[in-house]
């Protein structure tokens, strides 16, 4: 690591004289276009750090080599800090050394920090992720490539991580675990099989380029002891550095990231990431980015905290960063130019990436003055954005999203249908009740968990995003797996297929889960592998001691590995499954009804139990009839003098007309229907 360490010596430079600013955090403002910027034979640089006392930029030919070039900045009277080369500095590298009044010039203790607004970033592989800004200057050719239309109520929404979608050798992709890879077509994994399944809108898992490592295993930094992350990685990405630029690992071969020395030098990423979206978007697929707005790493060395973490992070009463993120390092996003700063991001991949959404980790965490001026000016360039928030962290409040216009996870249905864990926390499906839940909350998921009923959160239902499985907690499959086996999430290791295939009872389930979900008003989101089943087994790994090897996995974000890769061979395995999925995705997409159904067109029926239940949506042409059976018992519905189509039933699900029913029907346990028939 002799590039962290490197001195800085015998520069001549003239001191510039700091302006005499007196302001407090909330009253430094400016609109200057911040980062690096290159028109003719001039670079400019600028980068707000209102309590700096003196800041150089540093100009490097090649990463990981000596300094070409050192120059002092001058500060304005708003805080902005600017250097003006007569140079094009295209392509080379270059990084910040803020200085404040208890150091001396050289800076030779201080680290290079990166420049917070800019495109591409080169990265050294190493916990500390030293880094350097590149100047960033090439033009894209987006062939009149525009943003996806789609109404919220229509969205069927795909959360997926970029490398575990084409990592595994099933995949059959030449380039795996890339964006590159995503595109391919007319192989298992990718592009081609989100298509096939049917879905309109991909959740990306972070791609801001992030903080790849945790701490060494068993060693302390920062005062803290690595005791709980032996992979040493943060797989998941939710760890922000740089939010302007696209994380660089996607652009690198399928390795590990201890394969690489630096890597994202050329900038390939950028265009790698475009040429993503345009392929969604040739497919009519929207893409929505998941964002990482609440946190900084409290390890990174190149990040906010060495540029102004007095004025970009939030401390409590004893000066101490706070922690509501569970993350540290809380990102005080009531200042204006950090609020700023999270607005540019915004509406940059909106209108540079042509990103078609947003959902915000831990969206609470952030203050309403922010997130209504995200969402307003974001609808001002395209009215059709997509906003998504986690409605926790530091808080809970949906229904105060949702008066903002702000769309949200609806972790009620999660808990509610499915349950919150497997051993004591069941959902409606295993014919259980979560907490206080009850047959009135069951019945308002249906509706879009609309305010003023049990359960009630969102003012309308496109702002409920409902979804059982995410990239935390246990699939479904396995939270399914693991009840019936009684609490048990051992994996018999020599036969994963064995594990994965699924049961006459796990196959029930699963699709009993899947037509409830298929069944609400609101956007549907379903997590990479949940079409299948999907089971997160812990991978034995040489040298890696984990103690939860073999089994079941709930929290797998520091796993690079086939714990999380998706096998497409277990596609096939559990190709009932699959297909099962796909027949409701495509009912939903080509019947509007069943997205768009108001609350009066939507009328239940009394049933033997609370754990099953019969409903109808109708309009003035056409009627649905689903019967949901969660209990233990045969559920017997008559409809004397009607015939009813069968398009969905305990074995396949689709348009195509299964058969018709016509007085009576007995619906078995842990199964249910859709029948359909026309009025006019």
């Amino acid at each position: 690591m002799a590039f962290i360490k490197e001195i800085f010596s015998n520069i001549n430079i003239t001191a510039v004289p700091k302006p005499e600013v007196k302001k407090t955090s909330e009253e430094y403002f400016s609109d200057k276009p911040l980062g690096s910027f290159v028109s003719g034979n001039r670079t400019t640089f600028r980068i707000f750090a209102p309590h700096a006392a003196r800041l150089f930029v540093h100009v490097f030919d090649s990463p990981g080599k000596k300094v070409n070039s050192i120059f002092e900045m001058s500060m304005d009277h708003d805080g902005v800090w600017e250097a003006c080369i007569l140079e094009d500095l295209s392509g080379k590298f270059y990084g910040y050394k803020i200085l404040d009044d208890a150091h001396k010039w050289d800076g030779k203790d201080i680290p290079l920090a990166i420049d917070p607004y800019a495109k591409a970033l080169a990265t050294y592989a190493d916990y500390l992720n030293p880094r350097l800004s590149i100047v960033y200057n090439e033009e894209y050719n987006w062939h009149n490539d525009k943003w996806i239309k789609i109404n919220p109520r229509d969205l069927v929404i795909y959360e997926m991580h970029v490398k575990d979608m084409t990592a595994h050798v099933s995949s059959g992709i030449k380039n795996p675990g890339t964006y590159k890879g995503l595109t391919e077509k007319n192989k298992k994994g990718g592009l081609n099989y989100i298509k096939e399944l049917g879905v309109n809108a991909v959740e990306l898992l972070p791609t801001h380029e992030f903080s790849y490592y945790e701490l060494p295993y068993n060693e302390t930094s920062h005062g803290r002891k690595n005791t709980w992350n032996p992979y040493e990685e943060n797989h998941w990405g939710y760890m922000t550095a740089g939010y302007f630029a696209p994380a660089a690992k996607y652009s690198e071969k399928n390795g590990k990231l201890s394969d690489y020395k630096w890597f994202g030098t050329k900038g390939k990423q950028v265009n790698d990431f475009k040429n993503m979206v345009r392929s969604f978007h040739r497919e009519n697929i929207a893409v929505i980015m998941d964002v990482v707005f609440n946190h900084v790493s409290m390890y990174e060395i190149a990040n906010l905290q060495a540029i102004d973490k007095d004025y970009y992070l939030r401390k409590d009463e004893h000066g101490r960063f706070t922690n509501e993120s569970w993350c540290g390092n809380d990102l005080a996003s009531e200042r204006p130019m950090m609020r700023r700063l999270i607005k540019d991001s915004i509406l940059y991949w909106m209108t540079e990436f042509h990103v078609d959404g947003f959902r915000f980790d831990l969206g609470k965490i952030l203050d309403y003055q922010t997130l209504e001026e995200i969402i307003a000016e974001a609808k001002a360039i395209n009215p059709d954005v997509i906003f998504i928030a986690e409605p926790w962290g530091g808080g809970y409040d949906p229904t105060s999203f949702s008066l903002r216009g702000w769309s949200t996870w609806n972790d009620q249905i999660r808990n509610g249908i499915k349950g919150e864990n497997p051993y004591n926390g069941l959902g409606w499906i295993f014919g259980k009740y979560f907490g206080s839940k009850n047959i009135d909350c069951v019945k308002n998921y249906i509706r879009g968990s609309l305010l003023g009923a049990a359960d009630g959160m969102y003012h309308s239902p496109e702002l409920s995003v409902n979804f059982l499985e995410a990239h935390d907690g246990y699939t479904l499959g396995d939270f399914i797996r693991i009840f019936l086996n009684e609490g048990d999430n051992k994996v018999n290791s020599k036969n994963i297929n064995n594990h994965v295939s699924l049961s006459a009872e796990q196959m029930r389930l699963n699709k009993l889960a899947a037509l409830f979900l298929f069944s609400t008003q609101g956007i549907i989101m379903i997590h990479e592998g949940q079409e299948f089943a999907r089971s997160k087994v812990i991978e034995k790994i040489k040298d890696v001691n984990d103690p939860h090897a073999g089994k079941m996995d709930h929290n797998s974000y520091e796993k690079d590995n086939n714990t999380n890769y998706i096998n497409f061979e277990h596609s096939e395995i559990n190709h009932e499954l699959l297909d099962y999925y796909k027949g409701l995705i495509k009912l939903r997409n080509e019947n509007e009804l069943l997205r768009h159904a108001k609350p009066h067109q939507i009328k239940f029926y009394k049933t033997e139990n609370d754990f099953q239940l019969a409903f109808t949506i109708k309009d003035s042409s056409k009627e649905f009839l689903i019967l949901i059976n969660a209990s233990e018992k045969v559920m017997k519905f008559s409809f004397p003098e009607k015939k009813y189509k069968v398009l969905v039933n305990p074995d396949s699900a689709g348009i195509n007309i299964l058969s018709t029913i016509s007085d009576r029907i007995n619906i078995l346990p842990k199964s249910g229907y859709i029948l359909t028939s026309k009025l006019n």
